[in-house]
């Protein structure tokens, strides 16, 4: 496997190799030791969440605060999407950037995601089966987003907003100069 540094400290791809014939393919889609070997984070995941979507559909982007806070290893099983991330730690050098790159079933990266991180995906494929791995349990009390067009971030989604379709609840979440004390999670 090989794990890329991104530009957001603490941020990383994994390409794992891929073993295909005329039967289908192989990989290893997470390596503890590896992924400690090469980035020094130790992760312990305690939980798998899967989703399914249809194209124009942007989950996000979502964090959870305090002692909440999700590490995430997100990949897509089938289709494509545009992945993005958002720095929120008050005292990186990264602070409210962001990275996105495409995951599909084609390209089968992954990407490690940090605590304090927000995070967001939207389906360019007809449907999308997306994949992530946490380091905490979900706690609904510590839920929180940020709306995913807050011209303060300028993420450029590859759809049109007439394109994206949201939940209701990602519908009504605030900009980041909204949310008291951002990204002090």
């Amino acid at each position: 496997m090989q794990i890329e540094k991104t530009y957001l400290e603490g941020c990383f791809i994994l390409k794992p190799k891929v073993f295909q014939d005329d039967r289908g393919y192989f990989f290893e889609s997470f390596n503890q030791k590896t992924f400690l070997e090469n980035t020094g984070v130790k992760v312990n995941f305690v939980q798998d969440n899967e989703s399914l979507s249809t194209r124009g559909t942007l989950r996000g982007l979502h964090f959870q605060t305090g002692a909440f806070a999700q590490a995430k290893l997100v990949r897509v099983i089938r289709g494509e999407v545009l992945d993005v991330v958002v720095d929120l730690r008050p005292d990186s050098k990264t602070y409210l950037k962001h990275f996105s790159i495409v995951l599909n079933d084609s390209n089968y990266f992954q990407v490690f995601i940090p605590r304090d991180f927000a995070h967001g995906f939207v389906t360019v494929s007809e449907t999308a089966i997306f994949a992530y791995k946490c380091d905490n349990y979900y706690h609904k009390a510590s839920e929180s987003g940020i709306v995913f067009n807050d011209p303060d971030l300028a993420i450029d989604w590859k759809l049109s907003d007439t394109e994206i379709l949201l939940s209701e609840k990602d519908k009504t979440l605030p900009r980041l100069k909204d949310i008291e004390n951002a990204g002090k999670t």
